[in-house]
């Protein structure tokens, strides 16, 4: 397994459609090239013998039928670009063992017969060289000097026409790999980008029949989830808005109570639904979409105003490091998700520090770090879930309505960021919001 470590396998379908495509392909146009090729050297193969065998026996016979003195003279013209006729025993050698010298000295035989007996040897050093030796009618010795060609020669413009071939072959399968994985990229991207608000584009519901089939499906989908997220949100306004007659009543008459204990206690109850109805409508909220607009702004100011008010307040707050440059994002949701980060590391821990920093990758950070008891590992992402509670350090008993986090997380996605939490060496939680695409190039 070691030995093929170095081979990888594409990620995207785009490539790896692409990759087996081109090398169907190229491997189909190479094996029809080289059937042609064969074809072509087989047929010109066989039109050489039987050239040779019409050539040569109708050149012996001139030889044989012209006198001696005048033979010498033929030879240059009886000569071939494959063979010539020399007057004389020529070159011993041993018998041929090339196929393509067996079958030139068949076609030889066979031409000139058996008026004319012969002998064939192959001449050392060269493998394609032969010599076949015959009489003439008066005894004269004849030698025929055969140097076969194992085919025609390619001409010049055939490795251009290859290469346009497989220009052509890339680029048709780029185009075809495109067109089919167009689709599928834009399905993943309107995935991608329906956030919390609902308000990704739809999809364009043309192209073949099974693309606008997705298209409808993936549309008709995000119409359903848009109705069901708007009954919930109305779902929750209604019933913030009819607790808050009974409420309101009930805080007039705990108002008009004799007893100032009880009093006390239901005046503290009161506020507790008071607060669970107002933060479980801004959760719906969170949950519909963001409203606010992006915008330009300073994040190093906003920081510095954050932790100015909570100093102003009488609290524990620091900032620690710069970003420099300016933001593309919603200050107002920005602001809300650092300050319920911060009022629970305030809760917890009696102290909050807030560090901002740009990553390698032009990502800008913002972390809330505590030394208070932490999370439990398992935990981190369960105290996300809306009126999730941890029993043993963050319970009803502390305050809060188990809603903070949850609305930070759905704030964050609004504004393509992501929310973490990390648990830190030595004790403590640190809370990291990772700000993605925001920053203006």
């Amino acid at each position: 397994m070691k030995r093929w470590s170095w081979l990888h396998w594409p990620r995207t379908l785009f490539a790896r459609l692409a990759l087996i495509l081109f090398v169907g392909l190229a491997l189909a146009q190479t094996l029809s090239f080289w059937l042609t090729l064969t074809e072509r050297d087989q047929t010109m193969t066989n039109v050489m013998m039987g050239y040779i065998e019409r050539e040569v026996s109708s050149s012996v016979a001139l030889l044989d039928h012209l006198p001696p003195d005048e033979r010498a003279q033929w030879l240059p013209r009886l000569a071939r670009r494959s063979y010539e006729f020399i007057l004389g025993p020529g070159i011993a050698g041993n018998p041929i063992d090339a196929h393509l010298s067996e079958r030139v000295a068949q076609s030889i035989a066979d031409g000139i017969g058996k008026h004319y007996p012969l002998t064939v040897n192959g001449v050392p050093g060269d493998k394609e060289r032969l010599q076949v030796h015959l009489q003439l009618s008066d005894g004269t010795p004849l030698t025929i000097d055969m140097r076969p060609m194992s085919g025609a020669p390619l001409s010049r413009w055939l490795p251009l026409v290859l290469a346009l071939q497989l220009a052509v072959l890339v680029a048709c399968c780029w185009l075809a790999v495109r067109l089919a994985t167009r689709p599928l990229h834009q399905l993943a991207l309107a995935a991608d980008t329906l956030g919390p608000d609902l308000k990704a584009a739809r999809l364009p519901e043309d192209g073949p029949s099974e693309v606008s089939r997705a298209a409808r499906a993936f549309n008709a989908m995000q119409d359903r989830i848009a109705t069901y997220m708007t009954e919930r949100m109305q779902i929750l306004a209604a019933i913030s808005h009819d607790l808050q007659t009974p409420i309101t009543r009930m805080r007039l008459r705990v108002d008009v109570m004799d007893d100032d204990t009880q009093g006390a206690k239901l005046r503290q109850d009161l506020q507790e639904m008071e607060s669970l109805v107002k933060e479980g409508v801004t959760y719906a909220r969170t949950l519909h979409g963001a409203t606010e607009v992006p915008c330009r702004v300073d994040p190093d100011a906003l920081l510095d105003s954050l932790v100015c008010d909570y100093v102003d307040a009488g609290q524990a707050v620091s900032l620690e490091g710069r970003l420099g440059d300016s933001l593309v994002t919603r200050p107002q949701a920005l602001r809300r998700i650092l300050g319920n980060l911060v009022d629970n590391a305030l809760k917890f821990s009696g102290a909050a520090e807030i560090t901002a920093a740009t990553l390698p990758n032009g990502e800008t950070a913002i972390a809330v770090l505590d030394r208070g008891p932490g999370i439990p590992a398992e935990s981190l992402e369960a105290v996300f879930e809306p009126f999730y509670r941890l029993e043993a350090s963050r319970n009803r008993d502390t305050g809060g309505t188990g809603l903070g986090l949850a609305i930070a997380r759905q704030l964050a996605m609004a504004m393509d960021a992501t929310l973490t939490l990390h648990n830190r060496s030595g004790g403590g939680l640190e809370a990291r919001l990772t700000l993605r695409n925001l920053r203006k190039a």
